[in-house]
């Protein structure tokens, strides 16, 4: 039926879930001790990136109580993992020059194919895409 919310089944729920909290967690247990011990001798953007991926493990703990309300979280993480592998990795891997942090580096980003295949593609493509966005002014009196 057109213009009908897709259903997103119990499952798909649950993987979403699972990749908040394995987010949440998996960062988490590397980023928190390094934020509360240790940020008074990071460099500005070094600092910046930390503080930015703990944010993300907080708000990813809401995505297991409303895995469809923070798919934007999800969005972004796809959007900073697929520049990286783009702009970073993909040119290093023509030119020969991947190092070793680069790789260890991709092993990581790489994570975000678990991202893509946890999306509710149907759902996102109704309510991202083909939904009527929000108005820009206010409706007339």
């Amino acid at each position: 039926m057109a213009g009908t919310i897709p259903d997103v089944s119990p499952a798909r729920l649950n993987a979403l879930r699972a990749l908040y909290l394995l987010i949440a967690l998996g960062m988490g247990v590397q980023l928190w001790p390094q934020l509360l011990t240790g940020s008074a001798h990071w460099v500005h953007a070094s600092g910046t990136v930390k503080c930015m991926l703990t944010a993300l493990t907080l708000l990813s703990l809401l995505g297991v109580k409303y895995p469809l309300r923070m798919l934007p979280l999800l969005f972004w993480e796809i959007a900073r993992k697929t520049v990286w592998l783009l702009v970073i990795l993909l040119p290093a891997w023509r030119a020969g020059t991947i190092d070793a942090t680069t790789a260890q580096d991709a092993m990581g980003v790489g994570m975000v194919v678990l991202v893509y295949l946890a999306l509710p593609w149907r759902y996102v493509v109704q309510q991202y895409g083909r939904a009527a966005g929000e108005r820009w002014r206010a409706t007339p009196a």
